[in-house]
């Protein structure tokens, strides 16, 4: 059997096992995703914005939900919002997350990029006091785990 071309977004078997030796952290090489992640190394929120009407790109596909358009440009946010939905998790369900417990993996919807949601997890705070609509904002953070080399700047969000 071949290995598909090269392409944006497709089946990378060297990138795929480097994913593998690093899993849980992100692919921070994956180009659909990578300025975001360089945003993060930055100590910005940055999201995918169409050229051509403005609207937001988020999380990133090739061609705008709007208007059709397939050129982007990524622009820092100010990384402010509310918990839009979350959860307490207690029970390591990756081994990788054992210490990190309890963790609170969450939806935030930006307060400046309406209909945006971002999947990242809710820290600095007793679980017990947070609740949906509360406000949060990001803070940048390196993702690391157990059994795992090296860590990515993250943006994670806690209670304003």
């Amino acid at each position: 059997m071949s290995t598909p071309p090269a392409r944006s977004g497709a089946y990378d078997p060297e990138r795929s096992v480097r994913s593998r030796l690093s899993f849980p952290l992100p692919d921070v090489s994956w180009e659909v995703a990578a300025p975001y992640w360089e945003g993060a190394a930055a100590g910005e929120l940055r999201l995918s914005f169409c050229v051509s009407c403005g609207s937001p790109n988020w999380f990133p596909k090739p061609q705008c939900r709007k208007c059709g358009a397939e050129t982007f440009e990524w622009r820092a946010v100010n990384g402010i919002g509310r918990l839009f939905s979350y959860s307490v998790v207690r029970h390591p369900f990756l081994k990788q997350y054992a210490d990190l417990l309890p963790i609170v993996p969450a939806l935030v919807e930006l307060d400046d990029v309406p209909g945006v949601r971002i999947v990242t997890r809710i820290i600095d705070c007793d679980p017990a006091d947070l609740h949906c609509d509360a406000p949060v904002e990001v803070v940048f953070r390196p993702l690391r785990f157990s059994g795992v080399e090296g860590e990515v700047a993250a943006p994670l969000f806690r209670p304003r």
